[in-house]
C-alpha cells in the first residue's frame, strides 16, 4: 500500500475509487446499492465534493477486496494537501515576472512552493535577469542553487 499511496497521495479518494470501478467495469449506482449506500453519496465522493468517511471506506474496501484503511489514508493525505494549499499564499512579486514565462498556466494560480523546482528551472532557462533576481529573492539563493545543480 505504501508504494501506491506515495504515488497518488494528495488525490481525492473519490477519483481513485472511480478509476477502480471503471477498471472492474462496475457501474457506480449499482455498486453503491450493493454496499447499501445511496448512489448520490457515492457520486458526490467520486466528484470530490464530499469527504470519504471511515464507515464507507471500510464498506468499499471490503467489497473491492482492497487493503483496509486505503481510502482513509488517501483522504488524510488529501486533507493535508488542501490545508497546505490554503497556507501557501505567499507569491513572488508578479509585477517582475512576465506572464509569457508561464504561458501554459494562469500565473495567479501557481502553487509556488509545490512547484518551485519547475518554476526555478523555467525562469532560469527563459527568464531575464530581473525575473531571475526575483526568483532568487523569493526562494533564496541556496534553494535556487540546489535546484539548478540537480
Amino acid at each position: 500500500m505504501n508504494n501506491t499511496i506515495s504515488l497518488i497521495k494528495g488525490i481525492h479518494p473519490g477519483f481513485v475509487l472511480e478509476r477502480e470501478l471503471k477498471q472492474r467495469k462496475l457501474r457506480k449506482g449499482a455498486f453503491a446499492l450493493s454496499i447499501n449506500e445511496y448512489p448520490q453519496t457515492l457520486g458526490a465522493i467520486i466528484k470530490g465534493k464530499r469527504r470519504m468517511n471511515a464507515a464507507l471506506s471500510l464498506k468499499i474496501e471490503k467489497a473491492l477486496d482492497i487493503e483496509e484503511g486505503f481510502f482513509m489514508v488517501l483522504q488524510a493525505y488529501h486533507d493535508i494537501e488542501v490545508e497546505k494549499n490554503k497556507q501557501d499564499t505567499e507569491t513572488p512579486d508578479l509585477t517582475k515576472l512576465r506572464t509569457i514565462l508561464f504561458w501554459d498556466t494562469d500565473i495567479n494560480t501557481i502553487k509556488w512552493q509545490k512547484y518551485r523546482k519547475s518554476v526555478i528551472k523555467r525562469v532560469f532557462e527563459r527568464g531575464n535577469e530581473e525575473e531571475q533576481a526575483e526568483i532568487i529573492r523569493f526562494y533564496g539563493e541556496d534553494v535556487v542553487n540546489e535546484i539548478l545543480a540537480s
